[in-house]
Order: C-alpha cells, then structure tokens, then sequence
C-alpha cells in the first residue's frame, strides 16, 4: 500500500512541476520586446517585386491587402495591429527603418507600438 501511495506523491510532485513550468513559460512569451528592421509588407518580405521602390511597392501591396512586415535581418515578422496610428507610422516608413514593440508569436508580431528606428 506504501508504493501505491509514494508513486501517486511522485505523480503529483512531477505534475505541479510541469504546470510551474508551462507559466513561466507562458509569462515569458507574453513579454513585449523591441524589434529594429526595415519595414515592408508580408507579400514582398525583403525583396519588392514592383517597379517604383520599396516604399511604393509595399504601400501598394498594402492596399491590396497584405499586412506590413518588418524585416530584421533575415528574418521577416508580420506585424499584426489594426491600430490606427500604428498604421499611418507604418506607411510613412514604409521602407525605412523602424523600432517595434510587440509581443512576437513565430514570425508575427503583435505590435504595441512603431516609432522611426536609428
């Protein structure tokens, strides 16, 4: 009768461990970072395949229905925002450099803030 009761001990000593596991793990994904790159829209990514230039192309793109995206480097987020002034910021820098805040999930972000990048 011990083991039985030593064994579910363990069994609920293994699962309050995972669980503590999961939420920090959860809380540390929540926390919003700040990203730097170029900012383009998720068709194009980080080559344009319109005539005009990059800030052409990617406001284009938007129009039609793609999101922006910030290219950092080799990697390419989809910025996810429906806010208003996020947007206008966006297309006025559309293809310069940009800093977002957001909370990154894979390749897309959840933008909190855009502001001119250095």
């Amino acid at each position: 009768m011990r083991s039985g009761s030593n064994k579910l001990a363990v069994c609920l000593a293994v699962l309050l461990v995972a669980a503590g596991l999961l939420s920090l793990s959860a809380f540390a994904a929540s926390k919003p970072q700040s990203y730097t790159g170029k900012v383009s829209d998720a068709m194009c990514g980080a080559k344009h395949a319109m005539e005009g230039g990059g800030a052409d192309c990617t406001r284009a793109c938007v129009s039609k229905g793609s999101k922006y995206a910030l290219v950092v480097g080799d990697k390419v987020y989809t910025l996810d925002t429906k806010d208003k002034a996020s947007l206008d910021v966006l297309d006025k820098l559309a293809d310069k450099t940009a800093k977002v805040t957001g909370t990154a999930d894979g390749d897309t972000i959840a933008v909190q803030s855009v502001s001119a990048g250095k």
